[in-house]
């Protein structure tokens, strides 16, 4: 059974402040939660099923505080619509320096305004099937450890290193001759090119794309052309990630 204090803490981490205040998260369900367990992250808390922790018990630390709960109770403490298997309340990692240059032969992913929640996990879950060093996020992204970007993350969130910086003053401190794209319908034909992958990949909100200021650091524009019959206005910028990327690594 959970106990009310514990149960009161884990609701107020469904907002961004008591997040912050406690330097906590919510991670549910079994896959992320096992996730999670196999990674660095520090895990303060464990809440699981009965029949969670009997399929599991051999990656259940064992010095981890841990209460049984039932279904109806993780669902009713957390964001998912149903919970039949595990939530854990991780620490929030400690930001790791952010390399004034990038390695030799790195692509960085930097995210301008993306304010969904479900297209950030997505976009760090991309970052983290090609290797990227990590994500650098505006000020006006959704917070990448709300718990619907931790989910839509499918486990990366324990993965892929995450930085948030002004994009306008961050972009301009490279070195001269450091490469740095953005989607644009005037852009290259992406199809045509022959892209390695260095340098700074931009991606903006998909109602508003890149802000002004960002869009001015771009030493290369990119475009996805639209098929020949196609008539969709714009693309995901999910989507969109996931094909320029795929061009930059398709040579590899």
């Amino acid at each position: 059974m959970v106990s009310k204090a514990l149960g009161k803490y884990v609701q107020s981490l469904h907002q961004k402040k008591y997040r912050q205040r406690h330097g906590a998260f919510l991670v549910e369900g079994g896959k992320s939660v096992l996730e999670l367990l196999s990674s660095d992250l520090e895990t303060e808390h464990l809440l699981v099923t009965a029949e969670f922790a009997s399929q599991n018990r051999a990656q259940l630390p064992a010095q981890l505080p841990l209460t049984v709960a039932t279904e109806y109770e993780l669902t009713q403490l957390g964001t998912l619509a149903t919970n039949t298997t595990a939530l854990a309340v991780a620490r929030l990692p400690p930001e790791k320096p952010l390399p004034p240059t990038l390695p030799q032969g790195a692509l960085l992913l930097a995210l301008d305004e993306v304010r969904d929640p479900g297209n950030l996990g997505t976009l760090l879950r991309l970052a983290d099937w090609y290797g990227l060093p990590g994500v650098v996020l505006s000020p006006g992204c959704a917070d990448p450890y709300s718990p619907k970007t931790v989910a839509a993350t499918m486990g990366a969130f324990a993965r892929v290193q995450v930085w948030e910086r002004d994009l306008a003053e961050w972009l301009p401190t490279h070195p001269a001759g450091t490469a740095i794209f953005g989607a644009d319908l005037q852009g290259d034909n992406v199809h045509r090119l022959a892209l390695r992958p260095t340098g700074i990949l931009v991606m903006g909100s998909e109602s508003h794309g890149l802000t002004p200021a960002v869009e001015a650091c771009l030493t290369r524009r990119l475009h996805i052309p639209r098929g020949v019959s196609g008539g969709a206005e714009s693309l995901n910028v999910a989507i969109s990630a996931a094909i320029l990327l795929d061009n930059f690594f398709r040579n590899q």
